[in-house]
Parts: structure tokens; C-alpha cells; sequence
């Protein structure tokens, strides 16, 4: 049975409503009994787990010492191409939008990746607008080894492959894929995707599965919050995770918690998640899930992310660019979407040992295995 069997039988009326009905009592439970518990998972992201932040923030903090200690690991988004094929009123990306579009050949990738070098990155992750004839596996293909000879830890953020394509990126180095099912309402995800074959819900939400068949060795869920019910797509998220980590329990995991951010011709959020709500997000998680790493992205003020390293953060970027080719030659034309924190990464990394926490720009050496 695939997820999309296992979502189909969940009712979203019934979550709902046990969601917006949850009681103290419920929550208190949940404190006491946390990890791996989608009950708990649902009433700690209930709205009746508010007045609880405080303890929720002090053991999520607590969890993610022990089992991270006072390391954060520190990655950079590579963009490859903002060529799309897909309409998605949210991305600057989106095929309709009268922006100026570059994908890099191999001397711009180098020029891009020396520059992220010289920042002192290890880790990068490429990312791409969805466009599978000009940016698919051909591409990737080609670019991979190159960027592999450059970077210890390589993660891509493209448009859903086969799985045949994934095996084949294993084998030119890829370690991690990010795939953001971006809300689990496929009314709403019909909404917002009215073009291209990013349409396809069902193709999009069982790509994980093809992934972890193929053995990549990490894979980063997320939604976009802001589209749909915060809580329930959190909710789903959690189910999503807990699934595949039953299912293929060999691949690490990872969940990032973007808020819908301005871009050009973008939307406005249907449901707003506050940054009181993205502390309750964090910790809801960090308790259900001991293990999993959380990321967080430049799409998040400064002040803001600096509070939040200690609650269960594990991942940050830090002086993103958005655009291909930005590191070397920006152009804000090319944006995806605009950033909150424009700090440098040694500012970040000041501000992060400031608070006790040890930025990590390398965490394994392949060498070793």
C-alpha cells in the first residue's frame, strides 16, 4: 500500500475536528508520551497546546542537545536553472511569469561553486525549476560529478524523477533529495497547480517511496505553509514521515517548515502561520521524532532564526541566493522568492557561537566507510 492509499483512508473532517477540539487534558497526555505517537503528534499541534509552548520549547531543546549535541549542521542552495514548465501561483518560478531565465553551463556552475567554497560550505543543495526536457536527468547527469568533486554531502531539490533516474544519481554521488508535497489537500493543491505535470498529486506525493527504493541515503519532506490549514498539513507531514519510516527504515529523514514567502506575482497565505506557531511547529516535531533533522532557511528573519536555534533546529543556510548564478553576479530578476535573513555566513556562525551552538560544515568523510 502506497502513501497515497494510506492518505486516501485518512477522514480530514474527523482530524479536523479532533485538532480544534483537543483539550488540556489531551495535551498534558501527550507531554507525558510524545515520540512516535501521531495522537500526541495531533494534540501537541492543536491549538489548545499553545499555553503549553513554554514546556514544549524547554523539551524540545533538551531532546535535540542529547541526541545533536550543540551542532548544527550548515548547507547552501545552489540554483541550477529557473526554467519551469509548471504553473504554481506561489513561485517566482512559475512558467507564466515574464522573467528573464538562465540555466548554467558547466563554467557558471564552477564559478558558483567556487565562490560557495571559498564561504567555507561542504554541503549544497542544487536546486532547479521544474522543467524536464531542458533541466532532467540528462542534465543532472552531466553537472553531478563535477559538483560531487567539489562537495562531501550533495542534495538536489528538482522536479519528482523515476526511480531509475534517482539510482542513477546515486551512482554519480547524490546523498540527499528534498520533495515538498507543498499541502496534503489535493483540492487545494489543484488550486495552486494549474499547469504542467506538477498537476499530478498522486505522482508528486509517492515520490519519496521511488526514492528510498533507490537508496538515497536522506530524504527531506516539507509542505509550504500558508496554503492550506497549518496544523493539518503539519498533521499529514507527520503521517507522511512516520510511514515512510516504517516502510524504509534504512533511509534518514529530514523536515523542513517553509512559510509562504513574497515572490513575484505571488500569493497571499490562506491560513497565516505565525512565528508563535512556527515555535509550537518545531517543538511538535522534535518531540514526535527524536531522530529527524530539522532545516531551517533564510526564508526566516535573523532575530527570529536566532531563537530558534536552540529548539531543535539541526540544519541552516546561511547567505542564500535564490537565483542561478547570484553568488557570483546577482540579479533579484532571477529570485525565486525573497530572503529574510541576508546576514553572512560568518555573521550567522557569530551569532549561533553567541548562544553556545557549534556551526558544522562537514559532519562525514567518505573516506571512512
Amino acid at each position: 500500500m502506497s502513501f497515497m492509499h494510506y492518505l486516501t483512508g485518512l477522514s480530514r473532517e474527523k482530524l479536523t475536528l479532533k485538532l480544534y477540539s483537543c483539550t488540556e487534558q489531551d495535551v498534558e497526555r501527550a507531554l507525558q508520551n510524545p515520540q512516535g505517537s501521531l495522537d500526541s503528534l495531533l494534540a501537541l499541534l492543536s491549538p489548545a497546546a499553545e499555553p503549553y509552548l513554554e514546556q514544549m520549547a524547554q523539551a524540545s531543546g533538551y531532546i535535540t542537545r542529547q541526541r545533536f549535541g550543540a551542532n548544527i549542521g550548515m548547507y547552501l542552495p545552489l540554483y541550477l536553472s529557473n526554467l519551469c514548465a509548471n504553473e504554481c501561483d506561489y513561485c517566482g518560478f512559475s512558467m507564466s511569469h515574464r522573467i528573464k531565465r538562465k540555466t548554467l553551463n558547466i563554467d557558471e556552475l564552477t564559478a558558483e561553486m567556487s565562490v560557495i567554497k571559498s564561504m567555507g560550505y561542504d554541503s549544497i543543495l542544487l536546486v532547479s525549476g521544474e522543467h524536464e526536457t531542458k533541466v532532467g536527468i540528462d542534465y543532472f547527469s552531466s553537472v553531478l560529478p563535477s559538483v560531487k568533486a567539489h562537495f562531501s554531502y550533495v542534495a538536489m531539490e528538482v522536479q519528482p524523477l523515476q526511480e531509475v533516474e534517482y539510482s542513477k544519481l546515486v551512482g554519480l554521488g547524490l546523498d540527499a533529495v528534498m520533495i515538498y508535497q507543498e499541502t496534503y489537500n489535493p483540492q487545494t493543491y489543484a488550486k495552486h497547480h494549474t499547469r504542467g505535470n506538477k498537476q499530478d498529486f498522486e505522482y508528486r506525493l509517492t515520490t519519496p517511496e521511488r526514492i528510498a527504493r533507490s537508496g538515497v541515503d536522506k530524504i527531506g519532506l516539507g509542505v509550504l505553509f500558508g496554503l492550506d490549514d497549518w496544523r493539518l498539513d503539519a498533521l499529514l507531514l507527520g503521517h507522511h514521515l512516520g510511514y515512510l519510516e516504517s516502510h524504509f527504515w534504512r533511509t534518514r529523514y529530514s523536515v523542513s517548515l517553509p512559510r509562504l514567502r513574497p515572490c513575484t506575482g505571488g500569493i497571499t497565505p490562506k491560513v497565516e502561520l505565525s512565528d508563535k506557531g512556527l515555535v509550537q511547529l518545531i517543538c511538535a516535531f522534535r518531540l514526535f521524532n527524536h531522530q529527524v533533522e530539522i532545516s531551517l532557511s533564510t526564508r526566516e528573519p535573523a532575530g527570529l532564526r536566532d531563537h530558534l536555534f536552540g529548539l531543535g533546529i539541526t540544519q541552516l543556510s546561511a547567505g542564500s541566493s535564490t537565483q542561478p548564478g547570484g553568488y557570483l553576479k546577482p540579479n533579484t530578476q532571477l529570485d525565486q522568492f525573497e530572503i529574510s535573513d541576508d546576514r553572512s555566513p560568518l555573521e550567522v556562525c557569530a551569532a549561533m557561537r553567541a548562544k553556545g551552538f557549534n556551526p558544522v560544515w562537514k559532519d562525514w568523510e567518505s573516506a571512512w566507510i
